[in-house]
């Protein structure tokens, strides 16, 4: 490999496009799909942006017609405390005003290559930008930042090593997701949609027998035809035996509640009665004995707006041990389920770290009949009313007094023990992949600036 490093100007990798937003006159320019519409709020954490908050309609794309960028452009978030992240998308899309996008020349750089030295970058792009309160750094600053580049060769095989690291990385994040969706879809099944007792009413309505409505049960629980359940019966008789009684746990008949009808035995409670409900607060920041050398993990919602999945392993800012004195409700343990209450209300995760909250969270210690698994995906399922208790001119924010009274079904004491046997490892696993991409993502930070400054490029060369 060559050693020889040539000098740009980001204006000569490509060309720039500064984002535009619909104008408000025109109607109907949002929608639920369409062209992803970018935004520095989409550009947490992520290397390839393939979904967005809002998207365009056609109409929407239209008026922004000039704004469009294809698919392997790099946008730079160029505006305020954003300022310098980068990200890739993935298909074609539009960015708002507050992001210069590069479209780059395919055939002499390497989109990826040219992302990864922008997103070292990001300190050297907020000392060219201008204005006071609010920093910006135009079009015209943007496109003179120079950096320096390898040979086109050298690009794609520095980008098909730091893939690797990269690719492991979206990987564990994608398993995390499909894990949380199982882990939701088991929830619903059981605790909304009553799906193992509806089986079992329906079988006995047809003139089945109890031994029929088991197996009914069994077979939603385990989603598997009867013939497999045989087959499995075969196979694994233990599996067989903890899925039937898994099933018996579940009853064969309904009852009436102020919820609607609920599973027999079965009962309707406040959350604010089956966990402990907390606040947090803000040690003065203007006194450094409360942060400075702090080891505490301190949590604000802007951690939470990070998250790929809804478990929070570590905090952007810690405190010490007299700013931990100043907040009421004190180190709260791992497993604390926290929602954030105020801009926005809805931020949701579980706690894997031992942790003190800010002001802006609702948290709750599960210490009573409900493990945390099943009140958070219980949020979740909720959040909607959640939210509609929220009230406030400045900002929606729910405050404790409203969030309390929330009904809240609560199950038989074995079937919560045995969707929390099952809850617990998924999320576990969930936790495992996040600390194992947080070590990817600690290695790859640390050789990257090597890399990009050519310290290790003859030993990658030989690698390879």
């Amino acid at each position: 490999m060559s050693s020889d490093w040539t000098r740009y100007r980001l204006e000569e990798l490509g060309h720039i496009v500064t984002g535009k937003t619909p104008p408000s006159k025109v109607q109907d320019a949002f929608s639920d799909s369409g062209v992803p519409f970018v935004t520095p709020r989409d550009m947490d954490g992520r290397r390839w942006i393939d979904r967005t908050e809002r998207y365009l309609s056609e109409t929407g794309v239209t008026a922004v017609n000039k704004s469009l960028v294809p698919k392997n452009s790099v946008a730079v978030s160029c505006i305020g405390s954003d300022m310098g992240k980068a990200v890739l998308v993935s298909c074609d899309s539009v960015t708002n005003q507050q992001i210069n996008t590069i479209v780059v020349d395919t055939e002499k750089f390497n989109p990826v290559f040219i992302y990864y030295v922008l997103s070292t970058q990001q300190d050297a792009l907020k000392s060219i930008a201008g204005g006071s309160a609010t920093p910006i750094l135009n079009k015209g600053h943007f496109g003179k930042f120079e950096i320096k580049l390898p040979t086109k060769d050298e690009q794609d095989r520095l980008v098909e090593y730091l893939d690797c690291l990269d690719s492991k990385f979206e990987l564990n994040t994608q398993t995390n997701q499909t894990l949380e969706q199982i882990a939701q879809a088991l929830y619903k099944s059981w605790f909304v949609d009553f799906d193992p007792v509806k089986a079992k009413i329906a079988v006995l309505e047809a003139g089945g027998t109890a031994e029929d409505a088991e197996l009914a049960a069994m077979s939603i629980i385990a989603a598997k035809s009867p013939e497999q359940l045989i087959e499995l019966k075969q196979a694994n008789p233990d599996a067989y035996e903890q899925l039937a009684q898994t099933a018996a746990l579940f009853s064969s008949a309904m009852q009436e509640s102020e919820l609607g009808d609920i599973p027999e035995g079965w009962e309707v409670s406040e959350i604010g009665s089956e966990v402990s409900v907390v606040g947090g607060g803000t040690p003065s920041t203007k006194n450094t004995t409360f942060w400075e050398g702090g080891s505490i993990h301190w949590t604000t919602p802007k951690d939470m707006s990070a998250l790929n999945s809804k478990v929070l392993t570590n905090t952007s800012r810690k405190i010490t041990p007299a700013g931990l004195k100043k907040i009421s409700s004190g180190l709260l343990p791992v497993n604390t389920v926290l929602i954030s209450s105020r801009a926005p209300v809805g931020y949701l995760a579980l706690a894997k770290i031992p942790v003190a909250v800010n002001q802006g969270y609702i948290a709750m210690k599960c210490e009573g009949r409900l493990s945390p698994e099943f009140v958070m995906l219980w949020c979740e399922q909720n959040m909607a009313e959640i939210k509609q208790r929220a009230s406030g001119t400045t900002f929606a924010e729910i405050s404790k007094a409203n969030f309390k009274p929330i009904k809240i079904l609560v199950p038989r004491k074995d079937i919560v023990e045995n969707f929390t046997a099952q809850a617990t490892d998924i999320f576990a696993s969930v936790t495992g992949n996040i600390h194992q991409s947080n070590s990817l993502s600690a290695t790859r930070d640390l050789l990257l600036p090597e890399l990009l400054a050519g310290n290790r490029f003859a030993q990658l060369g030989n690698e390879a």
